[in-house]
């Protein structure tokens, strides 16, 4: 599953699903948990389950109420028979709640993962139940209400250190267990500039794709998670000149040392370009399904 962006979509919001299909999403969140109000949890089950029912025009994932809530039985009760593509896992605790969701599904899962304070301390156990996960994500959101926190931001919008830690653990924790590592949501959609960088940024550092809380933050994000035909070229050359010379530890291309772990990260930027398409637009979308 191609997850380079993920928008979500309010559950009982049936008219923004549809519209959401044409942004160029890799993948829709269909969600049940906190941008759906308490009293209108039900209609935004049979809202998605409905979704759920058409035909798949792109992977959509289900994001369930916590373990332990009074609302998870309904959510899995009304989704798993039209089997969403993955579910999202708020408020995971590492591997014992994937275990504990697993029990009751045989579909992937994608937990944010930093949501709790217990959650900072399982980031690790991720790597013993990578087969149930499609990748691992974060927020900024939830952990500052649960530990009395005023803000998990500076004044320039940047995170402050206890938020820096969490976005770090996650990412540590996804290449730990081999999966996708997701990025958090960019909060102001009208700041298009400030998406720009912040995307950059998450690429810069490992990231591998995006939430996107807006269509109109789609196309950035895809952008900034899609490797550039220069990119691609530099990578395909560090990878000829190793072709070239079996054996060589070091060498020499345009004027810099390259070595094992440039070397490395050619093939991954190749692996990854051949998964998405070259430029920005990722290949085409995937197939519709009956």
């Amino acid at each position: 599953m191609r997850l380079r962006s993920l928008l979500f979509v309010p559950g009982d919001r049936p008219e923004r699903m549809e519209k959401a299909l044409a942004c160029g999403a890799d993948a829709l969140i269909l969600d049940l948990e906190d941008s759906v109000a308490p009293s209108r949890k039900d209609a935004a089950r049979a809202a998605v389950a409905a979704f759920l029912a058409a035909p798949r025009r792109l992977p959509l994932i289900v994001r369930v109420n916590p373990l332990g809530s009074a609302l998870i039985d309904d959510d899995l009760a009304a989704v798993l028979s039209d089997a969403p593509d993955a579910l999202m896992l708020p408020k995971a605790e590492g591997a014992a709640s994937i275990t504990a969701l697993a029990s009751r599904t045989t579909l992937p899962i994608l937990p944010v993962a930093t949501e709790t304070p217990a959650a900072i301390f399982q980031l690790g156990s991720y790597a013993g139940v990578a087969d149930r996960l499609i990748g691992l994500t974060w927020g900024a959101e939830d952990l500052p209400a649960a530990i009395g926190a005023s803000a998990a931001r500076e004044a320039d919008g940047g995170y402050t250190a206890p938020y820096q830690l969490a976005r770090s653990l996650t990412l540590f924790g996804a290449h730990a267990a081999g999966v996708a590592a997701i990025e958090t949501v960019y909060p102001d959609f009208r700041d298009t500039d400030g998406l720009a960088a912040y995307a950059a940024r998450g690429r810069r550092d490992g990231f591998t794709g995006m939430m996107a809380i807006h269509p109109a933050q789609v196309a950035i994000i895809n952008a900034a998670f899609t490797p550039t035909p220069d990119e691609i070229a530099h990578a395909q050359s560090v990878v000829d000149l190793f072709a070239a010379n079996p054996g060589a530890g070091a060498l020499q291309l345009d004027g810099r040392m390259v070595d094992a772990p440039h070397l490395k990260a050619a093939e991954r930027l190749l692996a990854l370009a051949a998964d998405r398409g070259a430029g920005a637009g990722g290949g085409p979308p995937p197939a519709e399904r009956p």
